[in-house]
């Protein structure tokens, strides 16, 4: 008797396919994931139609090429926030908050906006303040600016066109090749920074958080009231804002007991 492969049944399968999709740069067929996959091309086009039918995945717009789906992308930046909702990494963001004087928070992209998942204030409110559950737009947050300049050229330029480039205030850049030039010029420099964009006031900057493999799972950010810190001055805070994002990626795929987490 032939012992049944534990990891072939159709969820090790369906889950294959989603892992697939999403390790790729560019929308890919029914007929490449079976390939990559070894399996039968009806089984491929029938589990795909089960995770489209979910948003799990969903066609390229224009195509009948597959891409993660919307379902899915909400769902990993839940599951990403919640991992960064644990004492132990709320300490961290605590203690980079305490020595840099400010607040600090963790942000993560949902949906084409930016998700705060945790935040810690050490001073009294002044101006802007993200708060966990708020959200906020991708083009004028230094969390946006990271995300979009990690992306590709192509798929960069296509999601600044397609992004209500609202002027919040008189330095927000809303010139699709002005956007293009600041994206570039953070992904040369690794991390990003605000000039009053989003509300008149405040200035802020971030770093990435990053998985093993050096993708990215959120950002770790700074927000002060300009009358506090100037913007040229920002650039102090990110080697603290780096060394505390390199222990959050130490520890993000660690499994740990924190049982005081809901008591903070």
């Amino acid at each position: 008797m032939t012992k049944r492969n534990e990891k072939d049944g159709p969820l090790d399968r369906a889950f294959a396919i989603v892992r697939h999709v999403a390790d790729q740069r560019k929308a890919v067929s029914a007929a490449e994931i079976a390939k990559a996959l070894s399996l039968p091309l009806p089984t491929a086009h029938r589990l795909i139609g089960n995770l489209e039918d979910r948003g799990l995945l969903q066609k390229a717009l224009g195509t009948k090429r597959y891409v993660v789906g919307n379902q899915l992308v909400t769902l990993s930046a839940t599951v990403i926030g919640a991992a960064f909702r644990t004492a132990r990494r709320h300490a961290v963001l605590r203690a980079v908050a305490g020595e840099i004087g400010e607040q600090c928070e963790i942000g993560v992209v949902r949906d084409n906006v930016v998700a705060y998942v945790d935040s810690v204030r050490v001073s009294e409110p002044q101006g802007l303040q993200f708060n966990p559950g708020e959200a906020a737009p991708l083009h004028c947050t230094s969390t946006g600016k990271i995300y979009m300049s990690r992306l590709p050229e192509r798929i960069r330029a296509k999601l600044c066109r397609a992004l209500p480039l609202t002027k919040f205030t008189d330095t927000t850049v809303v010139d699709i090749h002005a956007l293009m030039k600041v994206l570039e010029d953070t992904r040369q420099r690794g991390w990003a920074k605000t000039n009053e964009e989003y509300v008149k006031g405040v200035v802020g900057c971030a770093v990435p958080i990053l998985s093993p493999d050096r993708e990215l799972i959120a950002c770790l950010g700074v927000s002060v009231p300009v009358a506090r810190v100037s913007f040229a001055e920002l650039d102090r805070f990110i080697p603290p804002l780096q060394k505390a994002a390199a222990l959050l990626s130490e520890t993000i795929l660690q499994v740990e007991e924190d049982e005081g987490a809901d008591e903070r």
